[in-house]
C-alpha cells in the first residue's frame, strides 16, 4: 500500500487489480463541509443520484428550499445546498445554538407524510417560546414518532443544540422506506465554553488561517469537545448507508399514483432486504474520490477523501444510516473513540483521559454516532520513511524549505522521541528513533544498505499508470526507489513527477466484503483511499 498520485481514472471498468496494489490520490479534497447558521429551511423531495456502474437511482433526499446563512469551511469553494441531496445537508451549529428546522414535504403525493427526528436533543415540533418552553400549539400533524408534514405543508422543529459532537438526523416516518429511500443526515454540534463562543481547551488549538506547519486550517473548531483530549488538526464526516435498488424502483414506479392519504398510496415491499450500492457520504467508490461539490454528482455533494500529515490527529466523524452494520476498517492505525452520540468516553478515576475503545474496525450500527482519533506516525516501521541516509543534506528546492537547502538533515527527538522543533522542516514529526535507517540490504536506489529487508524488482510488483514504486515520503522518493532495470514507474509514463504527492496510500474500507463492491463489482462501495503526505505536499482542502 505504499503510493504516489490517484487520478480519477473513469469508472469501475477502468480500474484493474494491479492498479489496486497502490492507489494514491490526486485531489487532495476533504473535510467535514455543510451549512452553519441556526435557522434552516429544508425539503424534502425526489430526484436522482448516480453510481460508479452508470446506475441512476431513483431516490428521496433533503435539501435546501432557500439559501443557508453559510458554508462550513468558510473558504471552501463551489459550495452548494442543493434542493435534495443524499445524505442530507450537514447542519453545523454552536452549542447552545436554538436550532430551527422547517422541513417542507415536497415528495410524491403518493409518499404520504414526512418528518425529521433529532435523536439526543428534546426537540419542540413549533419554534420555541423566548424563554425556552415549547408553545401549546404545535405544527405539522400527529406522526407515530414525531409531528409531520403532509404532502405539500411544512411543519417546523426547535432544539437547543445542547450536546456538543456528531449526531444523525433522520426521517421518523416509514423508516424502512423512508431512510431507505435517502432521507438521514448529520448535525455537528461545536462546543462552546460561553454562550456564542466556540471552546479551546488546554493544549489545542484555535481555529486560524493556517496550522503550526503553515498550511491551512480547514477545521471547524479546535477540539471536538470542550475537554483537552478532544483536540484535532484536521477533520472528515463519513456517513455510511446501503440501497437495495429494487425498493426505489418499485418507489418511482408508483411515484405518480394520486394519493391524499397521510400514510401514502404506495405498496413498496422492504423485505426480503438485498442491497447492491454501499456508499460513504451518498458516493461508491471511486467516486467517493472526487472533490466536494463535484459538478458531475448535483445531488451527492459529499466526498470521502481524507488526506494527513505524519504527526496530526485526524477527527473521524461516523454515522451509520440504513439497516445494515457497517464494520469500516481504517488501515495504518486503529482508531481511539472520543464519544458516541455525542457523549464522551471518560475514565471514572480520572477525568482527564479518555477511556473509549481502541478499535481495529469502527463498526456502525443504524442511527450510531461516534467521534474517534486517528495518527499515524511511521513509529514502529522500523526504516526511515523519508530515505534519509548519514550525513545527507537537504536538496529539495521546493520553496517553503529553502531555508534547509544544502543543510543536514536532523532529527532531534522531543520527549516523546518525534522531531517537532519546527513545524516548517520538510521532516516535521519524524521518529527519530529511525531516522538514517534503511529499508533496503542491497537497495536499487541510494539509500544506504544494511536494512532489514530487499525489496524486490518493482516491475515484479506491478506495471500500472498509477504505480509510484517507492517505500519513502517526500517530493524525491521516486528518484530514490528505482529498479534495477530503470526508473519508476515502470511503465516509462511519468505521471508522478518527483515534486509532486509522494505519499502512503492506505485503503479504508468495510470489512463485509460485499459491500466493497458496487452492483457486484470489485472494488467499488465502501471504499476510499487515506493519504499520508509528506510536509512537502500542501493538503487543500478548498476544492
Amino acid at each position: 500500500m505504499l503510493a504516489r498520485r490517484f487520478g480519477r481514472v473513469g469508472r469501475l471498468a477502468r480500474f484493474g487489480a494491479a492498479t489496486l496494489a497502490a492507489l494514491a490520490c490526486m485531489n487532495a479534497h476533504a473535510a467535514a463541509p455543510g451549512i452553519t447558521g441556526t435557522h434552516f429551511d429544508l425539503s424534502a423531495e425526489a430526484n436522482r443520484i448516480t453510481q460508479p456502474d452508470g446506475g441512476s437511482v431513483y431516490s428521496w433526499g433533503y435539501g435546501c428550499r432557500t439559501a443557508p446563512a453559510g458554508f462550513s469551511p468558510p473558504t471552501i469553494a463551489g459550495a452548494t445546498c442543493p434542493s435534495m441531496q443524499i445524505p442530507g445537508p450537514t447542519l453545523i451549529v454552536k452549542q447552545g445554538d436554538v436550532v430551527t428546522v422547517t422541513l417542507t414535504n415536497n415528495l410524491p403525493a403518493a409518499a404520504g407524510n414526512t418528518s425529521i427526528l433529532f435523536p439526543g436533543f428534546q426537540v419542540c415540533a413549533a419554534v420555541l417560546n423566548p424563554d425556552g418552553t415549547c408553545p401549546a400549539a404545535l405544527t405539522g400533524s400527529p406522526g407515530l414518532l414525531t409531528r409531520e408534514a403532509t404532502h405539500g405543508t411544512t411543519v417546523t422543529y426547535s432544539f437547543v443544540a445542547a450536546t456538543p459532537g456528531t449526531h444523525a438526523y433522520y426521517s421518523g416516518t416509514q423508516g424502512d422506506l423512508q431512510i431507505e429511500m435517502g432521507l438521514y443526515g448529520a448535525i455537528i454540534v461545536l462546543p462552546t465554553s460561553s454562550p456564542g463562543n466556540v471552546a479551546v481547551p488546554a493544549g489545542c488549538r484555535a481555529v486560524a488561517a493556517t496550522l503550526p506547519d503553515g498550511q491551512p486550517d480547514f477545521r471547524n473548531a479546535g477540539a471536538a469537545y470542550n475537554h483537552s483530549a478532544a483536540c484535532y488538526d484536521r477533520e472528515y464526516l463519513f456517513q455510511f448507508s446501503e440501497m437495495d435498488p429494487r425498493i426505489h424502483e418499485h418507489a418511482e414506479q408508483q411515484a405518480g399514483n394520486t394519493c391524499t392519504a397521510p400514510s401514502g398510496c404506495m405498496t413498496v415491499e422492504t423485505e426480503p432486504y438485498h442491497p447492491a450500492y454501499f456508499m460513504v457520504n451518498g458516493r461508491s467508490m471511486p467516486d467517493d474520490m472526487d472533490p466536494n461539490y463535484a459538478v458531475q454528482y448535483p445531488h451527492q455533494p459529499y466526498n470521502g477523501n481524507p488526506h494527513m500529515h505524519p504527526g496530526e490527529l485526524v477527527l473521524l466523524r461516523i454515522i451509520g444510516t440504513g439497516r445494515w452494520q457497517h464494520p469500516f476498517h481504517e488501515h495504518g492505525n486503529h482508531v481511539r473513540v472520543l464519544a458516541r452520540d455525542g457523549n464522551m468516553l471518560l475514565s471514572k478515576t480520572d477525568s482527564t483521559k479518555v477511556a473509549g475503545p481502541l478499535l481495529f474496525t469502527t463498526t456502525t450500527t443504524p442511527g450510531l454516532a461516534m467521534d474517534g482519533i486517528f495518527y499515524w506516525t511511521g513509529k514502529g516501521l522500523n526504516w526511515d520513511v523519508y530515505g534519509h541516509k548519514p550525513s545527507d543534506v537537504y536538496t529539495d528546492t521546493a520553496p517553503q524549505f529553502a531555508a534547509y537547502l544544502g543543510k543536514p538533515v536532523v532529527c532531534t527527538p522531543d520527549a516523546n522521541g518525534y522531531y517537532t522543533a519546527d513545524p516548517h522542516a520538510p521532516n516535521y514529526y519524524e521518529w527519530c528513533a529511525d531516522h538514517g535507517k534503511a529499508l533496503e540490504a542491497h537497495p536499487f536506489g541510494n539509500v544506504g544498505s544494511g536494512g532489514p529487508v530487499t525489496l524486490p524488482d518493482s516491475h515484479v510488483l506491478t506495471n500500472g499508470f498509477w504505480y509510484g514504486g517507492s517505500p519513502y515520503l517526500g517530493p524525491d522518493a521516486t528518484i530514490r526507489a528505482t529498479a534495477p532495470t530503470g526508473t519508476t514507474p515502470p511503465s516509462g509514463t511519468v505521471v508522478n513527477p518527483p515534486a509532486t504527492e509522494a505519499g502512503f496510500a492506505f485503503m479504508w474500507h468495510s470489512h463485509n466484503e460485499r459491500e466493497i463492491t458496487t452492483n457486484n463489482i470489485f472494488p467499488g462501495g465502501m471504499m476510499m483511499m487515506m493519504l499520508v503526505d509528506p510536509q512537502a505536499f500542501l493538503i487543500d482542502e478548498s476544492n
